[in-house]
């Protein structure tokens, strides 16, 4: 089995001019840490890109970023989903850094995503933009 980096052994990335994050503790917050709180809350069924969550994270990440972050996930405690991370193509980029090369698959499957050939099908329809507004919110009548 594949074995992944624990973020906690990679050292932070600069801020790039910004004020680094931090908890109420002082604690400093990594981007690793960003980028899985994000990831968590991508729903079952839906996915996002590597790109949407640099965009939605508030620091100057990239996509590539957010793709090595997500290599480190498997370590991550609690878990990360990153098997609804794909790239802005809907491809699943990903999938030679799980377990085996058809897992990433078979979970988008299991949560009702249709793939074929390593391409999510209905990406537009499936696709969760972590940086919008839940759909959530209460929608004002006309009147």
């Amino acid at each position: 089995m594949k074995k992944y980096l624990n973020p906690k052994d990679l050292p932070s990335l600069p801020s790039a001019g910004k004020k680094e994050k931090t908890t109420e503790t002082g604690k400093k917050v990594s981007f690793f840490d960003t980028v899985f709180k994000i990831a968590r809350t991508i729903p079952r069924g839906r996915v996002t890109s590597y790109g949407a969550i640099a965009d939605a994270s508030g620091l100057k990440l990239t996509g590539r970023m957010v793709g090595w972050a997500m290599n480190a996930a498997g370590s991550a405690k609690p878990a990360v989903p990153a098997h609804r991370v794909v790239n802005s193509k809907g491809e699943l980029s990903g999938a030679s850094h799980f377990a085996t090369p058809t897992l990433m698959k078979e979970l988008l499957e299991q949560e009702g995503v249709v793939v074929k050939e390593d391409k999510i099908q209905n990406f537009k329809t499936v696709f969760w933009d972590p940086g919008q507004p839940s759909s959530k919110k209460s929608i004002k009548k006309k009147g």
